[in-house]
């Protein structure tokens, strides 16, 4: 069947016009869909009984099922575990800042980039999630919690770009000035680095935040971090941001994880400075969140605010991220992980 919540308002209205139905139908249908969140076709109550029914046998409407729920004590930030359809289980974040609500999303079921700093890639990767999954979990979260969201950050479980015409489906049905209306400025997307998948998206007329995954200011480190350093190198990763930069005019937010003794030290931020000087971004350090099943640990807060100064004197825009939810199993895939080892026993 076909899944109704991911159609544009073009293709709902070309399957509407197939059914026989008036157009203005399907703009009835989509704003039910996506403005008012609906997750059942009983639930559009302006619609004639016997269309209700037609669009039960012809389409399926994605939902998710909240399985879990979890707040921090520290600063509100709520994770949830939700079910899919299939029965497989993902994690989304509501996070609250002074300036509004964001949402982080995940893109896929686990992940098979393999960043060895990151619980998602553990399990390795189940599949990629579809448009109206994504959106789902915004709308699930909405839902729950009476509360709106100014702000999505594509950064959850999986790489986006590893699952690009969903991303990007996703991405135009968030903006629809007919359903959320979510400023494309205010859409954050993060990859490794997947470099094709980043020369696309700047071709896509999109004006969304690009944020790469950097984590090492060399090839040789990077590699140790993240195994598709392997495939693309940093000059090469660069590149494809600089294109981003000059196509879209937005500027990339360059995320970099401080691992104690590896990626931490001032020999390390200097070259990072060197590297991205005069590029025009942003740099986002993060520290780590440790993972029971690797070795790595966060580096501590002076290394962090001693690397943040040498950036600076590059002339960088650097900020820390501020740790949301570190209570509650804050960091990607931590709460889905959990969840599964639970159901193991």
């Amino acid at each position: 069947m076909t899944d109704i919540r991911a159609l544009t308002k073009e293709e709902l209205e070309a399957e509407l016009a197939a059914m026989g139905e008036k157009r203005f139908r399907a703009g009835q249908i989509y704003q039910w869909l996506h403005r008012h969140m609906a997750d059942s076709f009983d639930e559009m109550s302006n619609l004639p009984l016997a269309l209700r029914e037609s669009l039960k046998e012809r389409f399926s409407l994605t939902t998710l099922q909240a399985v879990k729920e979890l707040t921090s004590r520290l600063d509100g930030t709520k994770k949830f575990l939700f079910r899919l359809p299939d029965g497989n289980v993902i994690e989304s974040v509501l996070m609250k800042y002074r300036h509004g609500n964001s949402v982080c999303i995940s893109s896929q079921v686990g992940c098979r980039m393999g960043c060895r700093f990151c619980a998602s890639t553990l399990d390795g990767l189940v599949r990629g999630l579809t448009a109206s999954e994504m959106l789902e979990q915004i709308y699930q979260i909405r839902r729950i919690t009476g509360e709106r969201v100014d702000s999505v950050v594509v950064m959850g479980s999986g790489e986006p770009l590893d699952n690009y015409d969903a991303l990007v489906r996703f991405i135009r049905l968030a903006t629809d000035k007919e359903g959320q209306n979510i400023s494309n400025r205010g859409i954050t997307v993060s990859t490794c680095g997947l470099v094709p998948q980043m020369y696309r998206l700047a071709g896509e007329g999109l004006s969304i935040t690009l944020a790469l995954s950097l984590h090492a200011s060399d090839d040789e480190t990077r590699r140790e971090l993240m195994p598709i350093a392997n495939k693309y190198g940093l000059s090469e990763v660069l590149a494809a941001c600089d294109a981003y930069f000059r196509k879209t005019g937005r500027r990339i937010s360059y995320e970099y994880s401080l691992v104690r003794g590896v990626n931490d030290t001032p020999e390390k931020a200097r070259a990072l400075g060197e590297l991205l000087a005069g590029r025009g971004g942003h740099v986002n350090l993060i520290p780590v969140n440790p993972v029971k099943e690797r070795s790595f640990a966060r580096s501590g807060r002076e290394e962090i605010l001693a690397f943040k100064e040498i950036l600076e004197r590059y002339g960088i825009n650097t900020t820390i991220r501020r740790e949301m939810g570190r209570d509650i199993d804050g960091a990607c895939g931590q709460l889905r992980r959990s969840y599964l080892e639970s159901l193991e026993f």
